[in-house]
């Protein structure tokens, strides 16, 4: 690693805020975007998180994740906003939030994303998602964090990192599939039915 050393050589800054944020810049507004679905209130938020971010750089520490670091402030400043508020007022406690489920699955959301080709559903589907859901999607499949970063921005255990993915994805997973049948949910618990006896 690289530093500006000053005179004194009291100066060991790696690089100055600007350096370091600002290619987090695009990333960001979209994850903020994503979040408030408002351009306007994503732009506000990106703002505020820059600001919060230049007054606290003082507080960072120097070899840790800057971009988790980032993302934490967006997120915090978000949940603090009135938009942020109204979306997580709703939404309820998982009671098996620190479950044993893994978040490895066979058919993923992407799977399903290319075999319909409809790039719209998608998105759609992913907006009607509780916050909670939506933002650890989001960091991994569009920012693709690892856990170890989504864990270090959500400040949650890996444990719960992977639960929380694993039953964001089931979510999505259901809400891209196409409704049953008529005649087949006719069969289907016809087929209850009998396994019932």
């Amino acid at each position: 690693m690289f530093y500006h050393v000053g005179v004194s050589g009291v100066d060991r800054q790696p690089v100055s805020f600007e350096e370091l944020a600002m290619p987090l810049f695009d990333q960001l507004y979209n994850f903020a975007h994503w979040l408030t679905q408002n351009r306007e209130e994503a732009e506000d938020l990106v703002q505020e998180t820059f600001a919060k971010a230049l007054k606290g750089f003082s507080s960072f520490q120097l070899g840790t994740n800057f971009r988790a670091w980032m993302y934490r402030i967006l997120r915090n400043t978000f949940l603090t906003s009135r938009t942020g508020l109204k979306a997580t007022m709703t939404v309820p406690l998982d009671p098996d939030e620190n479950g044993p489920e893994l978040a490895i699955e066979h058919e993923t959301p992407e799977t399903l994303l290319f075999e319909r080709s409809n790039r719209e559903l998608l998105q759609s589907a992913i907006d009607e998602l509780p916050v909670h859901f939506r933002e650890i999607l989001l960091l991994c499949e569009v920012e693709e964090m690892s856990y170890q970063e989504i864990s270090e921005t959500l400040a949650v255990p890996i444990g719960t990192v992977m639960s929380r993915l694993s039953r964001a994805r089931r979510t999505l997973r259901d809400r891209l599939r196409p409704p049953p049948q008529v005649g087949s949910a006719t069969a289907a618990s016809t087929k209850g039915t009998k396994h019932g006896l």
